[in-house]
């Protein structure tokens, strides 16, 4: 029995390395969130802030300096938003949303810019609902499931909520090893 033993604990072990392997990061994101109320108190929108790591950041930049290293033009930041925001579009921006248990659909991204400042890029971008959310609960998850790109929600003042009806309350739940996506969840009267 002792022989047996070992083989299936050194299999299991196997498995999950092998796993491991292939479900690992390679983009690190810090995220700032924000669900925008419209003047009549529905939700319209959700306006994203991506911080990425240093190292992304490098990448997303590389050759488009202008003559000094690490300085970026206006133009230059403009077209490298045009592209990420571009390349986010086939996985729906990483972002779920819910209104009392029904899938919400998205417009294209608004407002999108990139932002340069010690050594990190902030991607900002307004997901517009298609029409105004009517009903009492959003349930909002942002993740990636293949997880290539790690999206965290930011330590300080993560998620807020623009000119929101009164009572409007938010509850978060940052992801976890255990939990897959972070999870933003409105609740208005």
């Amino acid at each position: 029995m002792g022989k047996r033993w070992r083989r299936l604990v050194a299999c299991v072990l196997l498995t999950f390395s092998v796993e491991a392997s292939y479900a690992h990061p390679h983009i690190w994101v810090t995220m700032k969130c924000q669900i925008v109320f419209g003047t009549d108190g529905l939700v319209t929108g959700v306006r994203h802030a991506w911080s990425f790591d240093e190292m992304s950041s490098a990448y997303i930049a590389l050759g488009a300096e202008d003559g000094q290293k690490g300085i970026l033009s206006r133009e230059k930041l403009a077209s490298l938003a045009e592209a990420q925001v571009a390349s986010l579009k086939s996985s729906d921006y990483f972002t779920n949303a819910t209104v009392n248990g029904l899938k919400q659909q998205f417009e294209p991204p608004a407002d999108y810019r990139l932002e340069s400042g010690d050594g990190v890029l902030t991607l900002h971008f307004t997901l517009p609902f298609r029409s105004p959310l009517i009903g009492r609960t959003l349930e909002l998850e942002v993740y990636d499931p293949s997880y290539f790109v790690d999206i965290r929600l930011a330590e300080q003042a993560p998620v807020e909520l623009v000119n929101p009806p009164n009572q409007c309350k938010f509850a978060i739940t940052r992801q976890t090893w255990t939990q897959v996506a972070n999870m933003i969840t409105v609740r208005c009267p």
